[in-house]
């Protein structure tokens, strides 16, 4: 009988062993047979001699069929020989691809792109629940056959059926996201609560395909170099989809383009098929994480260098400074090597040399004399207690280090009930009771908290925020509570399996080796792992309070504008009036005035403002939402009870007033309103809040705007740079038109900062208006990259150009231009489009072709896709001069109904989202603007008490504000009602509003129940009915 040959895989290099457990899962023989058959047969019309070393009996059958092939069967029983014969087909195997080879399904290979280590295909994972296994060589061959799986990203550009089969019967189990949150088998693992975030994750992967529509994209290769010259031992792609859930060639195609200097406006709108068509919070999640991972990269570099010139580094510690992947495991490792601190226990015990019996009491337990180490003169060694002191040290300190000890310890926690306890601090209780004419420590504010746990994985975001503060100010005292049992399992692997001495190990040695493990785990692990759940939730808190902030801030600046409307701003206030400004359509001042409508005369300052309102035919008025606003708006709700203001049906909205003081005697607000009292400026501010919300909030700086919760409690340089983002975000996919727009807001669109706005203005201002985008590259300061990253939000609108040229009249040129403004030249046009003016560029005197207007430069096209956008009108007989009109949307309905999108992508050369964007472009009306669909505020005419509400009462109102555990509304009682998280279910949102946590933000409009009033504390419990659109 033949003997059956072990099965061998030839592994592929890989950079991460996210499938390790899913490929390593069938470990029994009876599986693994079922596995080998599987793999012959792809290849049944060539290999069928393969069957004989599972069946022996079967080499005489394939003779007849093929007889030139009879004298092969007979070799397969030789060991060494079978891997000859799959010599034969390899021309065939050459003409696939890479992604089809592991189709082949050798015996001895398990992919045919790259020969690497064989290594035992039943070898499990290293981390066993029965310990009988060698974890040690389980570990490392888990490093090995880490590549043994396919890269996905590749095996997608063919296709489904690219997968090999050892893959395909275990795919429903292979795991979606790192191999890091993957469970030990037969462990069920903890699911948290919803906690409100419907589908986060789908987000960042909009869509399941690998790749996207349109061209193939550069699918990821394991390369450090995004990390520059600082070298890791773990690969950097793969680790930020690990933290990010973003698939391994999406994160490598937004490295390479943050690389190139792009903006996270211009990548999510003209890179959609690079990104997979995610959208811009988490673009921005990624961008986050790959600077954490960068600065802790450059962090363990300059730590390396620091310890070279001190002359501590060894082997040892630079592979495990190297391995860190976050600030607390480098804190961990570089902790006893600091400056300034004292001299370790574990560093002076290797300083007397006591490593090496450390290391026998592991490799040769029974040939360890620690009595020959002592030395009687010598400080740490002159008794044997001293000698073992010094061994457990240097043990406790390498199982401490040991990569392998703690991801099992981390795995050992993921398992386990870990949870997060906080208390009232003693100095807060001792202070509260010494102070008794002082005022104490407010202990109420955190009442809450005062005896609080909860599990890690369940805890919220908004709890762990309040926790912190509440630590800050030493009123209470946190810990992480880690059960005894993970200690326990802990070091019965260490003592059986990781760190079992090789040979025998008497009684006071095998002591030793427990009590340096027990001590490794109380005074080294254990901090670790609390500094790591600590940091781990503060971190993530952090990033969704700041997401808060992002959401809350995007939904506020999108606010629907009021225009087309003479309104009245009004700033109230008690002692120093109320401050009047009337604003025409455009913004501009045409009144200012103080008015005191509190202190007894009342009735006269209202015959001054009838005679405003008259005069400036101005029926709508903007009442700030600060001190006296609810008296001033009461004082107007009157008026307008009794017809005060006829013929005019004046009417009124709340708005928010917030930065408005802050901004009134700011330097811009200074230069923009020099001749204007600072109080004024505040009332001015607040109209043009209504009038254009993103015009005016951009002036103010993002925290003082009154969105979010918690700015304080997190790190301010993010917060700072999400909040900048997330305006320029806006600020882009609006759009503004260079020709009427301010330097403040110009300075906002991606790729200009205040210098380049700056030379925006003074071009404009030396030579007139711009006609086309191309002229932006003869302003100072952009070049071909800044022009790329702003021309497609940048606009010039015939309209505004028309006007603005003929108030130049003493201009002749421009006027010109003016007069065909309003007839383009669809030729120069085109040839425009085909070749832009970059060669122009440096010519001082603007021809007849850089002054030819685009009509394509009114749209969100870019220019870069000009040429395609012609062809495309050609291709559907349109014309320049329909650009937003009906016949233009019927002609590209029609070509799309007959044809399709993709199939007309193809013929124009381009991806799909392109050519959406050229549709788009195309189709849209003249002075699109996104905010349209936009809750705009809301005006009224009367006001209901707080005194009037009663539970059960249903009313409409508007979100003021979203916080990680609910949404305040305004229902118009002059008091915000709190809608819990508890009460905003995924039933109760609209399809589209069912993707983010919480989903209400400021504008929404929403219908509430009235839960519960308390009119003392003035607190409105509200319950979510229904989003209303």
């Amino acid at each position: 009988m033949m003997m059956r040959r072990p099965r061998v895989t030839v592994c592929k290099k890989q950079d991460s062993d996210d499938e390790d457990e899913s490929l390593l899962n069938t470990s029994t023989e009876c599986e693994d047979e079922k596995e080998e058959e599987e793999e012959w047969v792809p290849e049944s019309k060539v290999t069928k001699p393969r069957k004989k070393p599972v069946k022996p009996k079967e080499p005489k059958a394939p003779k007849p069929p093929k007889p030139p092939k009879v004298p092969k069967p007979p070799k397969p029983p030789k060991a060494h020989k079978p891997p000859k014969v799959p010599k034969t087909p390899k021309p065939k195997a050459s003409k696939k691809t890479a992604a089809e080879k592991p189709k082949v399904g050798r015996k001895t290979k398990a992919s045919a792109d790259v020969v690497g280590v064989p290594v035992k295909e039943e070898r499990l994972s290293f981390i066993v629940t029965d310990g009988n296994h060698n974890e040690t060589e389980q570990y490392k061959g888990a490093q090995v056959t880490e590549a043994a799986s396919t890269k996905w990203p590749q095996s997608e550009k063919q296709g489904k059926s690219a997968e090999p089969k050892e893959l395909k019967h275990d795919s429903a189990h292979r795991p979606e996201g790192p191999s890091t949150s993957c469970q030990l088998p037969g462990v069920k693992k903890e699911e948290p609560e919803d906690d409100f975030t419907f589908d986060e994750p789908a987000l960042k992967k909009m869509k399941t395909a690998g790749c996207p529509d349109g061209k193939p994209v550069k699918h990821y290769k394991k390369d450090n170099s995004s990390l520059g010259d600082v070298q890791m031992n773990w690969d950097f792609i793969q680790v930020l989809s690990e933290r990010t859930v973003v698939d391994p060639w999406v994160c490598a195609n937004i490295v390479n383009l943050f690389k190139e200097e792009n903006t996270i406006p211009f990548i999510v709108r003209y890179r959609k098929e690079l990104i997979n068509h995610m959208d811009a919070d988490a673009v921005r999640d990624v961008q986050l994480t790959m600077e954490e991972l960068r600065n802790v990269a450059k962090k363990v570099h300059a730590v390396i260098q620091t310890l070279k010139k001190e002359g501590t580094l060894t082997i040892s510690l630079e592979k495990a400074l190297l391995n860190c992947r976050s600030a607390d495991e480098l804190d961990h490792v570089y902790a006893p090597y600091k400056k300034g601190s004292k001299l370790s226990k574990v560093r002076r015990a290797r300083q007397l040399g006591l490593e090496p019996p450390a290391l026998a009491l592991l490799e040769s337990p029974q040939t360890l004399n620690l009595h020959s180490y002592m030395q009687p003169q010598s400080e740490g060694l002159s008794t044997l207690a001293e000698v073992e002191a010094g061994v457990q040290q240097i043990l406790a300190d390498m199982i401490a280090k040991d990569k392998e000890t703690l991801v099992f310890v981390k795995r050992l926690c993921e398992q386990d009930y870990i949870t997060i306890h906080s208390t009232v601090s003693k100095t807060a209780l001792k202070e509260q009771k010494d102070e008794k004419g002082a005022k104490p420590k407010d202990i109420d504010k955190f009442q809450l908290y005062a005896d609080f746990t909860a599990n890690v994985k369940n805890v919220h975001h908004h709890q762990i925020l309040a926790i912190n503060r509440g630590e800050n100010l030493k009123i209470l005292t946190v810990k992480v509570n880690i059960p005894d049992r993970v200690k326990n399992e802990f070091i019965r692997w260490c003592l059986n399996v990781r760190w079992r001495p090789k040979g025998y190990a008497r009684d006071e040695l095998f002591k030793l080796l427990k009590d340096a493990v027990e001590d490794s785990y109380k005074r080294l692990i254990q901090p670790l792992l609390c500094r790591a759940f600590r940091s781990g939730l503060t971190t993530s808190a952090e990033k969704e309070s700041i997401a808060m902030f992002v959401r809350n801030l995007r939904q506020l600046l999108l606010t629907g504008p009021v225009r087309g409307r003479v309104l009245m701003g009004v700033d109230p206030g008690y002692r120093h009036g109320c401050k009047l400004a009337v604003l025409s359509p455009t913004s501009q001042i045409l009144h200012t005035d103080v008015v005191y409508l509190h202190g007894g005369n009342g009735f006269r300052e209202a015959e001054k403002i009838r005679h405003l309102l008259r005069k400036y035919n101005c029926y709508t008025v903007v009442i700030g939402n600060g001190t006296a606003c609810r008296e001033t708006e009461a004082y107007f709700a009157d008026l307008i009870a009794k017809k005060y203001f006829e013929p005019l049906d004046v009417t009124y909205c709340i708005t928010s007033e917030a930065g408005a003081s802050i901004y009134s005697v700011s330097p811009e607000a200074v230069k923009e309103m020099p001749d204007l009292d600072p109080n004024l400026r505040s009332a001015v501010s607040i109209g043009r809040r209504v009038q254009d919300p993103l015009a005016e909030l951009v002036k103010i700086d993002p925290k003082h705007i009154g969105i979010g919760t918690y700015q304080h409690d997190v790190s301010q340089p993010l917060l700072k740079a999400a909040l900048a983002s997330v305006v320029e975000e806006c600020v882009s996919f609006v759009g503004v038109d260079i020709n009427i727009c301010s330097e403040t807001l110009m300075r906002h669109v991606a790729g200009l900062n205040a210098g380049r706005a700056k030379n925006i203005m003074e071009w404009r201002e030396k030579n007139g208006p711009f006609i086309n985008r191309g002229q932006l590259k003869e302003v100072k300061g952009v070049g071909p990259t800044t022009f790329q990253q702003c021309a497609g939000f940048i606009r010039i609108n015939p309209e505004n150009l028309k006007s603005i040229c003929s108030s130049q009249q003493s201009v002749g040129e421009p006027g010109g231009q003016a007069s065909g403004a309003g007839v383009p030249n669809t030729a120069g046009a085109g040839g425009a489009a085909g070749k832009p003016p970059s060669k122009k560029r440096k010519s001082k005197t603007t021809g007849s072709a850089a002054q030819q207007l685009n009509p394509l430069d009114q749209t969100c096209i870019h220019p870069e896709s000009y040429d395609i956008a012609m062809r495309f009108l050609v291709l559907i007989g349109g014309n320049l001069q329909d650009i937003g009109k009906p016949e233009m949307q019927s002609k590209v309905n029609a070509a799309i109904q007959q044809e399709g999108l993709r199939e007309v992508a193809q013929k124009l050369n381009t991806v799909v989202p392109t050519l959406q964007i050229i549709i788009d472009g195309l189709t849209q009306p003249q002075g699109f603007d996104i905010r349209q669909g936009f809750d705009t505020p809301d005006f009224k005419r009367g006001i209901v008490s707080i005194n009037d509400l009663k539970q059960g009462t249903v009313l409409t109102g508007r979100v003021e504000n979203a916080a990680l555990f609910g949404a305040f509304v305004d229902i118009g009682v002059g008091r915000s009602g709190l809608i819990h998280k508890k009460y905003i279910t995924e039933a109760k949102l609209p399809r589209d509003k069912r993707r983010r946590s919480l989903a209400l933000g400021p504008g929404e409009k929403v219908e509430v129940r009235v839960l519960s009033v308390d009119v003392a504390r003035g607190r409105i419990g509200l319950d979510l009915i229904r989003v209303l659109r």
